[in-house]
C-alpha cells in the first residue's frame, strides 16, 4: 500500500484523499470505523473514554481496508433528466417534461419504465425526492400495519427518513421509522425490513425468539440480508444530495 498520512480530518494517500469525521458516542463500547457512503468519506466513532490518538491508531490499522472499501463505492446517481434509478428493484429512467403539468408519475411503455417529472428543471430533485418519500411512506405504512396485525401488535405511527446507518428502527411506544430508500429496493427486501421492525414490537432483542418471529412474518430473511450486503450501499447513492 502507498504511504498514508492520517489526521482527524482525512486520510491522505499518495493518489487519494478520504475525508474523515470524528464523532464521540457515550453509548459506544468500542472504537469503530465506517464508510459514510452518501458523503464518500469515513466516520470514526470514539467511546467516551477513548482518546483521539487511540482512534487515529485504529484508523491506521484499518487503512488498507478503508482504501479498498472506498474504491468499491458505486458512483452517485443524481436526480436528473436521463438518469436511471431503481424503483421497487426495477430500473426507471427519469424523464423531465418541463412544459407538462401533473407533478410526478410513473409510465410503462412495454418493458421500458420511467418516472416523469414536470415543472422547472431546478425543482426536479426536490419534486422527485418528495414523490419517492410519499410512495415509500404509503407502502411501508400499509405493509407495517398488516404485519403488526398478524403479530398481534399495534403500530402508533410510521415515519420515513433519510437514515444513513440503518434501514429501520422501532421504538417501544410503537413508532416505526424507515429509510425512504427502501422503495428503491426489490419488494422482498422491503418486506423483510418491515418484518424485522414489526418483530421488534414483540421482542426488542435480536435473540432466537426474535429471529423466529421475523421468519413467521416473512420468508425472505436470508435472501434479503444477502441482497442488502451486496447492494445496500448503492441505494444510499441514489439522489444522495436529497435529505
Amino acid at each position: 500500500m502507498s504511504r498514508v498520512r492520517i489526521s482527524e480530518s482525512a486520510l491522505e494517500f499518495e493518489d487519494l484523499t478520504i475525508p474523515l469525521t470524528v464523532k464521540r458516542n457515550r453509548a459506544a463500547r468500542r472504537i469503530s470505523l465506517r464508510i459514510d457512503v452518501p458523503r464518500r468519506g469515513a466516520v470514526l466513532t470514539l467511546p467516551a473514554r477513548a482518546g483521539l490518538s487511540a482512534g487515529l491508531d485504529f484508523v491506521a490499522e484499518k487503512a488498507v481496508w478503508l482504501r479498498n472499501a472506498y474504491a468499491r463505492l458505486p458512483e452517485a446517481v443524481p436526480f436528473a433528466h436521463g438518469a436511471v434509478i431503481p424503483l421497487h428493484g426495477r430500473p426507471h429512467r427519469i424523464e423531465h417534461r418541463p412544459a407538462a403539468r401533473g407533478g410526478v408519475w410513473r409510465e410503462c411503455l412495454g418493458e421500458a419504465e420511467s418516472i416523469v417529472v414536470t415543472g422547472a428543471a431546478e425543482h426536479l430533485p426536490r419534486r422527485l425526492g418528495d414523490w419517492l418519500r410519499r410512495e415509500a411512506l404509503a407502502l411501508l405504512d400499509l405493509r407495517t400495519r398488516a404485519k403488526a396485525a398478524a403479530a398481534g401488535r399495534a403500530v402508533a405511527r410510521v415515519f420515513v427518513r433519510d437514515t444513513r446507518s440503518r434501514w429501520g428502527s422501532c421504538a417501544r411506544d410503537g413508532r416505526v421509522h424507515y429509510s425512504w430508500r427502501l422503495v428503491l429496493a426489490p419488494d422482498f427486501v422491503l418486506d423483510y425490513v418491515v418484518a424485522h421492525e414489526v418483530a421488534h414490537l414483540v421482542y426488542m432483542s435480536h435473540g432466537p425468539r426474535f429471529r423466529a418471529a421475523v421468519d413467521r412474518l416473512t420468508p425472505h430473511r436470508a435472501e434479503a440480508e444477502a441482497w442488502l450486503r451486496v447492494h445496500g450501499a448503492s441505494l444510499l447513492l441514489v439522489g444522495a444530495s436529497i435529505g
